[in-house]
């Protein structure tokens, strides 16, 4: 039987659950650092928050209308853990979806949408809730926290849609897609892959595969997320170095990195 991403996942997280996943920073410097296990966690509850709190059933859309950010990673993983097409968005949100999940400035946006749903979050790197909530919009912040802690990924066609971008890609291409990439990448378990990104970026910039994602989860290597208009070349350079970043992951529209980096940069151009 084909991969899906679900199952990409699924056992990164069964082979060493305590390793690190992702390292973020945010435009003020603050850092967070999310192992597989307590990423996976987020994972599950965002996963029956979908299920039990939204209705979510296979095949149902969930546009994902946020920059590039680690909670818009643990969107797009749930999505395939329940079966759910994940749709990305870079103007316009797209309308008739059964749920969107987007920030506070594009809220009104989303509720012109016709969306059966709408989740909002403010990303604040505290996971503080929403300074505002309007009616008839739920807060991620607040909402996912009383979801449960496991969820057991739904037995998923890896032939149905998975991914909504510029085009329409199943679970098992993309899951496929993303080991030809780690191997072409060179990516291995001891690398570090630096994905550096405007603090909007959108979520197209991973690629039409989201391979900036899944790449380095089919290889089996963290992810350290860096802005990079807020910090000078010297300071990301820096930064790279203490966080023993080896290979730098440069998306569509991507910014250029500072010359004479010493890692090797890879990406879906």
């Amino acid at each position: 039987m084909s991969e899906t991403p679900a199952h990409l996942w699924r056992a990164l997280v069964a082979a060493d659950p305590a390793q690190p996943f992702v390292t973020s920073y945010d435009t003020s410097g603050g850092r967070v650092e999310l192992s597989r296990a307590t990423f996976d966690n987020w994972v599950s509850k965002t996963s029956n928050m979908l299920v039990d709190g939204l209705g979510v059933q296979p095949g149902d859309r969930v546009v994902i209308d946020l920059p590039v950010h680690w909670q818009s990673l643990v969107w797009l993983l749930s999505c395939w853990s329940v079966g759910a097409v994940a749709e990305l968005t870079e103007r316009e949100t797209p309308e008739g979806a059964q749920v969107v999940v987007t920030g506070a400035d594009r809220l009104e946006a989303a509720l012109d949408s016709g969306a059966d749903e709408i989740v909002g979050t403010s990303l604040h790197p505290l996971g503080l809730p929403l300074a505002e909530v309007p009616p008839m919009v739920l807060d991620y912040s607040t909402e996912v926290r009383g979801h449960g802690d496991h969820f057991s990924p739904y037995p998923v066609d890896p032939e149905a849609p998975a991914l909504v971008g510029r085009r329409t890609r199943t679970g098992a291409a993309l899951a496929a897609d993303a080991r030809r990439r780690a191997e072409r990448w060179g990516l291995v378990s001891g690398d570090r892959a630096g994905l550096f990104v405007e603090p909007d970026a959108p979520m197209s910039l991973l690629g039409e595969g989201a391979e900036l994602l899944l790449a380095p989860v089919a290889a089996g290597c963290p992810i350290v997320m860096s802005p990079v208009d807020s910090v000078g070349p010297d300071t990301l350079l820096e930064r790279a170095g203490t966080e023993m970043v080896t290979v730098a992951m440069v998306g569509v529209g991507g910014p250029d990195l500072p010359k004479g980096a010493p890692f090797r940069t890879v990406g879906p151009a």
